[in-house]
């Protein structure tokens, strides 16, 4: 079953990440930041009378107003193959998609993976914005030999589309010539 991320998940999305980054395929997250974003995560979790586990994790990170991260993808190595990550990152679009934004990205080793989901290959240099996060703080960012994936969920706007409501707080006197709009008076 995959649901939203509760508090008391925290500790088993933490020991899951941390299966990854001890072999350098993810980084590491502290609980703190795990408290800090547990609303961008998407459990997986085991129906089990018993005890439910969680098998699966993964976050959506928005980074800006037309792109997000898919983050933290993590799957428990004793239940791959059983379609875990792909339904998590289903979700992860699904939200995408709910919340309007244009692209999804991920940095990944897992190329085939994200390719079966409709991601494309992209050089690292399209994603800007990405540079001033976690990779500032990842130990490869110098040799950084993970590949970056892009998926549109919605092409982007043509100058025709654009609405005058979206250009609200460009209000002061800057010239926008590729935008012809009148924008409504103050």
């Amino acid at each position: 079953m995959i649901r939203k991320a509760r508090i008391t998940d925290v500790p088993a999305i933490a020991d899951l990440i941390s299966q990854y980054a001890r072999t350098g395929k993810m980084l590491f997250r502290s609980h703190a930041e795990l408290y800090e974003t547990l609303r961008d995560f998407f459990i997986y979790e085991q129906d089990s009378p018993a005890s439910p586990r969680i098998l699966g994790v993964c976050a959506l990170e928005i980074v800006w107003a037309d792109l997000a991260e898919v983050k933290s993808l993590a799957v428990d190595g004793r239940a791959q193959g059983r379609g875990i990550g792909r339904n998590l990152v289903h979700a992860v679009i699904a939200e995408a998609i709910e919340l309007k934004i244009q692209r999804l990205f991920a940095l990944t080793y897992e190329r085939i993976f994200f390719e079966k989901l409709g991601f494309a290959v992209v050089e690292k240099s399209a994603l800007p914005l990405k540079v001033w996060s976690d990779c500032l703080k990842c130990p490869k960012r110098d040799q950084c030999d993970e590949i970056a994936v892009v998926k549109t969920l919605f092409p982007a706007p043509t100058v025709q589309e654009i609405n005058p409501d979206m250009l609200a707080d460009l209000r002061y006197d800057v010239p926008t010539p590729l935008v012809k709009l009148k924008l409504p008076q103050a």
